[in-house]
């Protein structure tokens, strides 16, 4: 099975805590975009944590605090969000909603075709 997904990869605002901004994007941000997820088969948030450099130690700030992603099942749906989400400006109240949560300027958009392989019959009669 083919999925097609858009990746959001958004940064918190200048001054909100990391537990702010997930509490804030859990609990209102996605309540209020679910009626705008028409054609899209899962919304995921996946929430990073900086990790120590085994080289450096270093731990900084990473550029973006979540990657969001839409999922599709149809291509032509898919299709017709992504020329919608680069080319058109989201209803008001969702941009309103973004200027309380994110830091707009530094907002990305990628898509993804995925296609997975099923590891198991690899492994049947070879070394793993």
């Amino acid at each position: 099975m083919t999925i097609w997904k858009i990746l959001l990869f958004m940064k918190r605002r200048p001054g909100m805590t990391v537990a702010e901004f997930r509490d804030y994007y859990e609990n209102h941000h996605v309540p209020l975009c679910a009626k705008y997820t028409r054609g899209i088969t899962r919304y995921v948030r996946r929430y990073l944590d900086p990790q120590p450099h085994a080289g450096s130690g270093r731990n900084d700030e990473l550029p973006y605090d979540v990657i969001t992603e839409l999922w599709f099942e149809d291509e032509a749906i898919f299709r017709g969000t992504v020329k919608y989400l680069s080319t058109s400006v989201m209803a008001d109240e969702v941009i309103e909603d973004e200027r309380k949560l994110f830091d707009r300027t530094t907002m990305r958009m990628a898509t993804v075709v995925e296609c997975e392989s099923d590891l198991s019959i690899a492994g049947e009669g070879g070394n793993a």
